[in-house]
């Protein structure tokens, strides 16, 4: 039992995971591998994976400076492009300040004169009444002399040229008479013109006659009347109207 009792106090087999570290040291050293540059390979891929690890940290964060910078530009060339537009919408305003405060409105000139230079007979108080009523008679003088240049003109005259055919009942008619007859008949606003004899038929000559008539003073109605009067002297069987034309 006092075997037993010193095993249980000795711990070597408890701390079994420390004791297989030094079982392969000691196989790797009588096989001649060299301890230290093991740890240092395990050591330096250690390093080189926290390298790496920050690397990529470093990289990821390039990147996000990088887009804040590019989106810090865009909105700075925003910014200048409505500072360009404000600047050359005020710029005519400001020109048009500038001219108004360059050109300010000059005041006359009071003159100022002393009690003894001062001529009353020069100052004309009512000189506007006097040109009015001067203007007023010379328009009045205008009138008056257009209506009297108005008045002095004739009216415009309706006239008419009328040709008339004064026909005999038969060849025995003396028509020099008819024509004599006819050119007897005197009233205002008739002239008589132009006539010849025209042959009908049968020895029978007619006599067409023109004259001009104003129209408010005689009428065709008129001329037929005072021609058929003659119906007890000299035998006239029509009084025709071949034309009738406004003058």
């Amino acid at each position: 039992m006092s075997g037993l009792q010193g095993l249980a106090q000795e711990n070597i087999w408890f701390d079994k995971s420390t004791y297989d570290e030094a079982e392969r040291r000691f196989y790797e050293g009588t096989n001649g591998i060299p301890q230290t540059s093991q740890s240092q390979n395990a050591s330096k891929s250690e390093d080189q994976s926290e390298l790496v690890s920050r690397l990529k940290s470093l990289e990821l964060d390039n990147k996000n400076l990088h887009k804040v910078v590019d989106d810090l530009r865009a909105v700075l060339s925003k910014l200048e492009s409505r500072m360009a537009v404000l600047e050359k919408s005020q710029a005519p305003a400001s020109k048009t300040v500038t001219v108004t405060k360059a050109a300010p409105v000059q005041k006359p000139k009071v003159e100022e004169h002393n009690g003894a230079d001062d001529n009353d007979d020069d100052i004309d108080l009512f000189g506007s009444d006097e040109e009015d009523e001067e203007a007023e008679r010379i328009k009045a003088e205008r009138v008056k002399e257009y209506a009297q240049r108005k008045a002095k003109k004739t009216a415009l005259i309706a006239k008419s040229s009328i040709l008339l055919d004064v026909k005999p009942w038969d060849d025995e008619t003396d028509m020099s008479k008819l024509e004599e007859c006819v050119r007897s008949i005197q009233m205002d606003g008739l002239l008589w013109g132009a006539s010849k004899l025209v042959p009908v038929g049968y020895g029978i000559k007619k006599l067409q006659i023109s004259c001009v008539v104003e129209d408010d003073k005689v009428g065709t109605d008129i001329l037929e009347e005072e021609i058929t009067i003659f119906e007890d002297y000299i035998s006239v069987q029509s009084v025709d109207i071949v034309a009738f034309n406004k003058i």
